[in-house]
Formats: structure tokens, sequence, C-alpha cells
């Protein structure tokens, strides 16, 4: 096209040019424009709302695997699982327990017979998961999986936004059910530096949850549990505080994370006392992990600098933390000699 010049009416190329750029300028953001409506006017992905049977049995082989501590069994129990989210890709239910079990390959992967590089694609679907669950069924537990494996993707890769990205997210979980998302979000950060400010935090969200559970400001000098035992419930949104029947011995649990977080401090004789509160669950003589609880309270001061040994990639710490160890999830899960099967319901 031969495009004048307005004054002279001879041929300006720069005019052209111009008017050539408009010309692709209008019809990119036209195709652009029809791309993105095309996206936002496809129909939603909806929850289910009857379960299917492969789901339900998925479900139990779930429950049992996980109560019985059977990490071995994960590469079955995902291919279960699977094959009942592929039955029916909208249930939210079997997406976070697909989620959860990646999680727990990571987090206890001190555990498998080799330790593979491939293990931390466990985050990478664990994330997959949980976004696909969350999106389907709001869940603010499932938000603070998000955060958590969000995180540890971010750090398997050097990757500092999205980290940040799953920092972010764990905050925005604490706000929706600070319950339970204290500890999620304060559990993770257990394996940094003791003297990193992001492990100050986490400590400190460990001490919050404690208030939140209580109504009131535990005493961080003499953190003395029993008077706040009456205050037990399965009901309502402080039944995360006490053990249920999703995690039968998530007190005891909680107080051997929190102990061992103080002892990696510094702070190991308040950690003992901390560590004491355990004891008082009426399920402490059935919890599989007792005799390391009571070990922790033996060795805390000698503790103190093996827990701050970091670990490296390929070599397992003899005694790590928690968060490290091959107790990471079972500590609250596992439960001594049970066979009770069942689904996410409460």
């Amino acid at each position: 096209m031969v495009v004048p010049d307005s004054t002279t009416n001879r041929f300006n190329p720069e005019e052209a040019m111009r008017h050539t750029l408009s010309i692709v300028l209008v019809a990119s953001a036209l195709l652009g424009g029809c791309s993105y409506f095309a996206v936002q006017s496809a129909p939603a992905k909806t929850a289910s709302t009857v379960r299917t049977e492969a789901a339900t049995k998925a479900d139990e082989f779930f429950w049992a695997t996980l109560h019985a501590g059977r990490y071995e069994r994960i590469p079955e129990l995902l291919t279960a699982l699977t094959a009942a989210y592929l039955d029916d890709p909208s249930d939210a239910t079997t997406a976070a327990h697909i989620g959860f079990v990646h999680s727990w390959g990571l987090a206890e992967r001190a555990r498998a017979s080799s330790n593979a590089p491939t293990v931390v694609d466990h985050a990478v679907l664990a994330r997959k998961y949980f976004t696909e669950s969350y999106r389907l069924k709001p869940d603010p537990r499932v938000l603070g999986f998000i955060g958590g494996v969000t995180v540890a993707e971010g750090s398997v890769h050097k990757d500092e936004k999205l980290m940040r990205q799953g920092y972010y997210t764990l905050l925005d979980s604490i706000e929706a059910w600070p319950e339970f998302n204290y500890f999620t979000a304060g559990y993770g950060a257990s394996r940094l530096p003791a003297a990193s400010e992001r492990f100050r935090e986490a400590l400190e969200f460990q001490w919050l949850n404690l208030d939140v559970c209580v109504g009131e400001k535990v005493d961080r000098q003499n953190p003395d549990f029993a008077k706040y035992m009456r205050l037990a419930t399965t009901d309502g949104v402080k039944r995360v505080c006490w053990n249920n029947w999703i995690a039968p011995h998530n007190f005891e649990g909680f107080f051997l994370n929190m102990g061992d977080m103080l002892v990696k401090a510094g702070d190991w004789q308040l950690a003992q006392k901390i560590y004491a509160n355990a004891s008082l669950s009426p399920d402490y003589p059935r919890w599989p992990y007792r005799t390391v609880l009571e070990q922790r309270i033996e060795r805390a001061r000698e503790n103190v600098a093996a827990f701050n040994v970091q670990p490296q990639r390929g070599v397992r710490p003899e005694n790590p933390i928690m968060v490290n160890s091959n107790f990471a999830c079972v500590g609250c899960h596992q439960q001594a000699g049970t066979s009770e099967l069942g689904r996410l319901t409460n």
C-alpha cells in the first residue's frame, strides 16, 4: 500500500512504516484478545459431588498405609490414587491425597533404600495436585500444604521468586486457619540454619500456635500444658490442636518438633519442658515414637550440635531434627497396630 505524505501528497516511507506497524499492532491485539476471551469463557472445572468406588477404595488404602507408617508402599499407593483420579479428575479429596503422598515421599526420603536425585520431583507433583484440589474445593489446610511444597520446589530449583510465592501463600494460610497453619508454616522452615530470620520466625510460629489453641499467651519460661488439657476437643477449628482420627498423635508430634526446634536454637533446657508436654496426652503410651522423645529429653544438651548439622545431598545425618528424620510425617500420623480405614470427612 502506498501512503502519500499528508501535506505534499507524495509517498512518505516513514509514514508508511508507522501505518503498517499500527495495522500489525491492532491485528496482534485482536488475536491476543481472541485467545484471552477464549480461555476466560471456557467452562470452569467443578468439584464432583459423588465419589467413585475406585476413589473410596483408594482412600481406604491411603489411610491404612499412612496410619501404619508404610513408606515403602508409596509407589503402589500413588498408582491406586492416580488411577482413581483419572477416573474422576474432579475429585478434590483424591487430588489432595495424591499431593500428600508426594509430600510424604519427599519429607521422609531418608527412609528410601536409595536416595535418587529424582526424589525432588515429589515437590513438583505435590504442588500440582494440591493446587488442583484447592481449586476444586478451597481448604485452608491444603492452602498451607501448597505454600510448603512451593517453598520446597523453589529451594530445589534455587528459584527465589518461587520461594517467596510459597512463603506468602503460607502467610495467607495462617490467616485462614491459624490453629492448623502456624505449625505448617513453621515446620518446613525448621530445617533452616538456627541463626536465620526465617528459622526464628518459624519457632515463634510454634509459640503462636499454642497461644491460638488455648486462647491465651502460654508462659514462655514455664510452658506447662497440664492446665490446658481440659480444652481438648474433636469439634470446631481447634480440633486440629489435639489428637484426632486423621493424626492420632498430633499432640505428641507437635511437642516433639517444637522441642527439637528449641534444642536447635540452643535453648535445650526449655526444650526439655516442651518435650515433657507430649506425655500429657492420654494416647502417649501407644505412641510409636515415645522412646524417641524420651531420648531427646535425656540428650537435649548434646543434641544442640547434632541438630545444627545442615544435611548435604546424598549424606544422611546420624541424628537429625524431626523435619529431616524418617518420621517427619508419621510422627503425628502413625498408629501402632491399626487397621482402621476411612476418609477425610471432617
